[in-house]
């Protein structure tokens, strides 16, 4: 398989079907480094909810949400589920941001890509899709995120085995790509609306899907 054509393939077909998504929806850097902790394990319809609470509250911002109580703050995120723990890992990105970015993430730019990685990864709570979501999305230096909408769809698609790990799928992606920021962030959010749409864990929809024409034979209809 020429994956790197297939995988352009695929860009094509799924931008002509969605269109530009606009993706990450948020109206500040920090807004999108507390949306990519509130998303872990839950759909993006319930950290909305969340995040509509924190706007209410005044709490979008690096300075009120430091200093609100634990207690408050859970009770704002609720709606994206396993909040206690969410909180926690919110306080950590927070101080984080206050004591080694002196408030701004996006001082983090100056660093290389790896750098910055092990930096956001040193932070309790914060695993390799939260730590490129911010990456990508708030600092905005060229790198894919990987889901778990990217390996159904890829698997499925015969690109990666099942238990192709993290960094092997990036880097499939990253080749294709290369330093392309707005296509990384794009093809992210096209699988993301694919999978959602059409590629489901359980009974998928192959014969609606814009990527009908290039599944392999022995997967259509499945």
């Amino acid at each position: 398989m020429d994956t790197k054509r297939t995988l352009n393939k695929m860009y094509a077909l799924l931008e002509d079907r969605f269109g530009d998504l606009k993706w990450w929806p948020a109206e500040s850097d920090f807004e999108v480094v507390v949306g990519a902790v509130l998303t872990q394990n839950t759909s993006w319809k319930n950290v909305e909810k969340a995040i509509g609470n924190l706007k209410k509250r005044r709490l979008m911002d690096l300075c009120a949400m430091t200093a609100v109580s634990a207690s408050v703050l859970s009770r704002e995120i609720k709606p994206s589920g396993f909040h206690r723990v969410k909180t926690r890992r919110l306080k950590n990105v927070c101080d984080f941001i206050a004591g080694t970015c002196g408030g701004d993430i996006c001082r983090l730019r100056r660093y290389s890509y790896g750098r910055i990685k092990e930096m956001l990864l040193s932070v309790n709570g914060i695993g390799p899709e939260t730590a490129d979501s911010i990456i990508l999305y708030a600092i905005r230096k060229p790198v894919f995120v990987v889901d778990a909408y990217t390996k159904r769809i890829f698997s499925r698609h015969g690109i990666i085995d099942e238990g192709a790990s993290y960094d092997e799928v990036q880097g499939l992606v990253q080749e294709a790509f290369l330093e392309e920021l707005k296509e990384l962030g794009q093809l992210h959010a096209l699988l993301v609306e694919t999978a959602k749409m059409f590629c489901r864990k359980r009974k998928p929809l192959c014969g609606k899907c814009p990527l009908s024409i290039i599944l392999p034979k022995r997967q259509r209809g499945r």
